[in-house]
């Protein structure tokens, strides 16, 4: 019974035992903070490489006196998309917000005042701030 208490009595080991200790509880607090970073930001990234979509067909037209651009547009990417603006010659739109998901497609309509046989730049930006854009004329 003496070794036994005269065993817990000598602290010569508890401070090596306790940094030790002290020293992987950090370390592992520490890669567990890295692990989720890293989760986070790859999904993140994931979602936004996924997003793929392309402008099909552009058409210049009148409606009662009222120029539009229409702009079709499809999904061709692993996530849905969300159209959040467009630019045309590089000012904004007041344009209706238009959800795709994979693999559907869709009409966009501004109005905008438009010129016959005028060159027009076409910048679609959806929520994740992927874009496609590209110039088309008007007949």
């Amino acid at each position: 019974m003496h070794l036994f208490l005269k065993f817990f009595m000598d602290r010569r080991a508890v401070t090596p035992v306790l940094s030790n200790l002290l020293l992987m509880v950090v370390a592992v607090a520490a890669m567990s903070v890295a692990a989720a970073t890293t989760y986070v930001i790859t999904s993140n990234l994931r979602e936004t490489m996924g997003e793929r979509f392309m402008i099909e067909d552009v058409w210049f037209n009148s409606v009662e006196g009222v120029n539009r651009v229409s702009v079709y547009i499809r999904n061709t990417g692993k996530n849905a998309i969300t159209i959040s603006a467009v630019y045309i010659n590089h000012t904004l739109q007041p344009t209706p917000k238009l959800k795709l998901e994979v693999g559907d497609h869709g009409w966009l309509n501004i109005i905008y005042d438009w010129a016959p046989n005028s060159l027009h730049h076409i910048n679609v930006v959806t929520a994740r701030g992927n874009r496609v854009e590209g110039y088309f004329k008007a007949p």
